[in-house]
């Protein structure tokens, strides 16, 4: 698989192993950070926008890191997941955090999988990650793997957003990415949007945003 963009030869990188190591936990740990972070664990996030779906819905998840999102839908009872990670060193790494995920080294801007594939296709803090010019890209490719729904989890903006990242510029954006999403794909509605600041004292005034959107042609 060819590095194809910067922030994918940023991500690929020692960058992105510092990220995965610093960002690694059990899932109470995770969802503890959620808890204190936006008021609610990321299990009950979860739970308001896919608790209507069949435990065999087949769900995607594109930077999926080392998998803790993915052990998080296991334990709320889903049973087909897959994940699509950059980073070779992640994938390596989510041996550590997940059973019976099916895991594979990749680029969300070239899916491995067949139109269609899934129930759901998602993005947890990945979007932010990706340039502006390049969103329309890997947007493409979730859609295009999608039998229905299209979900995320992302920095919220109401306008894009350039944001200084850890001394670095050019690797971390936010924006409406719903609205982005609605605006390139007319075969796409929005089902639910919720935004949730954060409690913490050094992100007071910013806001994440979840929102889940459905295929109503298709």
């Amino acid at each position: 698989m060819s590095v194809s963009t910067r922030q994918e030869e940023f991500w690929a990188g020692d960058f992105g192993r510092a990220y995965t190591d610093r960002n690694s936990r059990p899932v109470a740990e995770w969802n503890e950070f959620y808890r204190t972070t936006w008021g609610l664990t990321k299990t009950e996030m979860n739970a308001a926008f896919l608790g209507h779906l069949s435990p065999e819905s087949r769900i995607l998840e594109v930077g999926c890191n080392t998998g803790m999102q993915l052990t998080g839908l296991q334990q709320a009872g889903f049973q087909n997941l897959y994940g699509v990670e950059l980073q070779p060193y992640a994938v390596e790494r989510a041996k550590e955090f997940t059973q019976h995920v099916n895991i594979v080294q990749g680029s969300g801007f070239d899916l491995p999988f067949k139109d269609n594939f899934f129930d759901v296709v998602c993005t947890n803090g990945v979007l932010i990650h990706i340039a502006p010019a390049d969103l329309p890209r890997i947007m493409s490719e979730m859609v295009r793997c999608s039998r229905r729904y299209i979900w995320g989890f992302e920095y919220f903006s109401p306008e894009i957003t350039t944001v200084p990242y850890r001394g670095n510029e050019g690797f971390l954006w936010k924006a409406d990415y719903a609205k982005l999403f609605l605006a390139q794909f007319p075969e796409l509605r929005l089902v639910k949007q919720e935004f949730y600041p954060y409690q913490t004292a050094a992100e007071k005034g910013n806001v994440d945003s979840m929102y889940l959107l459905e295929k109503v042609s298709r």
